[in-house]
């Protein structure tokens, strides 16, 4: 059993495996999400819900009540990134538990990092012997491969 590499962004994930430190990448897999390139209008189905204010109008006018739209801090596409962020933890998973991998090397832009960090289960997570926070995607194998630091390699 070698290293799991996987390159991601909120739009797709490659897999990679490499079992030694002279030898190239191997393409094993991708995933991607359609819905990851839709605009937050096209995700949800109508505008936030509006709720009123129960304290007195400040102003002094009878009747008049405040009111504002509970919209939230959490994004369509926000949910939606991490909605597939647990799609590549669980592809991963399977494949450890499958044992076609003993190490995992994440990279992937810092905010996506971040949500794939908290959609691992503890298994995998301790597989975990590199994260570069950078998005790669699209960059060829040569580059990738580049960016396996040298300490994933020790103990294989």
């Amino acid at each position: 059993m070698g290293i799991r590499v996987v390159a991601a962004n909120q739009n797709e994930a490659h897999f990679y495996d490499i079992a030694k430190a002279a030898e190239p990448l191997i393409a094993v897999g991708r995933l991607e999400d359609p819905t990851a390139r839709m605009h937050d209008r096209d995700l949800k189905s109508d505008r936030p819900s509006i709720v009123f204010d129960h304290a007195p109008p400040s102003s002094g006018r009878r009747g008049g009540v405040g009111h504002h739209g509970t919209g939230g801090e959490r994004s369509p596409r926000k949910h939606a990134a991490e909605m597939f962020a647990a799609r590549v933890a669980q592809e991963l998973e399977q494949a450890r538990r499958a044992h076609q991998f003993s190490r995992l090397v994440i990279m992937a832009g810092p905010p996506f990092l971040g949500m794939l960090r908290a959609a691992l289960p503890e298994a995998l997570e301790r597989t975990v012997v590199a994260e570069v926070p950078k998005d790669l995607l699209g960059k060829n194998e040569a580059t990738l491969r580049a960016h396996v630091p040298p300490e994933a390699f020790h103990t294989l």
